[in-house]
């Protein structure tokens, strides 16, 4: 029998780790993007990376911080991931990844992490190259400037809160979620188009590697939905990510929200898999 291993990764594993997560460029951009910035010490990551190992060799992997993310898992080390969740009790908000192995992680951690506050089975993870022809970028979109977190702030919260379902500000007073928002817009990957001095649309790259980004918190003011506000606006971020961060940029959307789905679509994206999040 071929022996396998799991155990928290160290520092000299970086590049077998970046190996792994580089194998799949558009599901694993969010671990990607972490790692090459902190590499794997945990303090610096926000968590730890696990391993599974097969004959030696790093196969799979497993991040664990305010996420539990299984990448490149197949039905071992998925088995073996959970098992060492188990052991470590749940402190994550979510589970979240490719929908097979999060399913199959799920299942396993269900009788001990159960029950969630919701799971979302089927996130379709959507993928653009390239500008769409009959959609013109919408050019009062632009970058969120440091200056302008009291402005943006409001609409980051009023997305996270219809998205997930919870107010970001619970806890600890929205500390961390202020942060992570001060971070993109300090990286010049907050964009928004503001009339009378109130965000109307909004979206961020949250995640971007050299090879994929992904854009989040797509999010339209609800007097001003039905506009068309959000094709337009998705095509001015999508000109943005591709001109300066990536080749590929992708997303991924619950399959209930037809007409975000549907916009985009019209903008160019393609369906190119399946996401599932379980929300804690």
């Amino acid at each position: 029998m071929t022996h396998t291993t799991t155990r928290v990764l160290d520092p000299g594993e970086l590049g077998a780790a970046l190996a792994v997560l580089e194998s799949e460029p558009v599901a694993n951009a969010f671990v990607t993007a972490r790692v090459q910035v902190a590499g794997l010490d945990p303090w610096r990551l926000g968590g730890e990376l696990w391993g599974w190992y097969e004959g030696g060799t790093l196969r799979s992997l497993c991040y664990s911080g305010a996420n539990l993310v299984p990448i490149c898992a197949g039905p071992e080390a998925v088995r073996a991931f959970a098992d060492r969740a188990r052991r470590t009790g749940r402190r994550c908000s979510s589970i979240v990844g490719p929908a097979e192995p999060t399913a199959a992680l799920w299942r396993l951690l269900e009788p001990s992490w159960g029950p969630a506050r919701d799971v979302r089975a089927n996130q379709p993870l959507m993928v653009a190259d390239r500008l769409p022809d009959d959609i013109a970028p919408d050019p009062y979109v632009r970058r969120i400037r440091k200056d302008e977190m009291d402005l943006i702030m409001p609409a980051c919260v009023a997305m996270f809160t219809e998205e997930v379902g919870v107010s970001p500000m619970a806890g600890d007073g929205g500390l961390l979620y202020q942060a992570r928002v001060a971070e993109l817009v300090a990286g010049g990957r907050s964009f928004a188009r503001i009339e009378d001095g109130k965000v109307v649309f909004k979206a961020e790259i949250g995640a971007a590697t050299a090879q994929a980004c992904q854009i989040q918190g797509v999010w339209v003011a609800p007097e001003y939905r039905g506009r068309g506000l959000s094709e337009t606006g998705m095509a001015a971020v999508l000109r943005h990510a591709l001109a300066d961060v990536s080749p590929l940029v992708s997303l991924y959307v619950n399959d209930y929200n037809t007409p975000a789905r549907a916009a985009y679509r019209r903008v160019g994206f393609q369906e190119v898999g399946t996401f599932m999040s379980v929300l804690f």
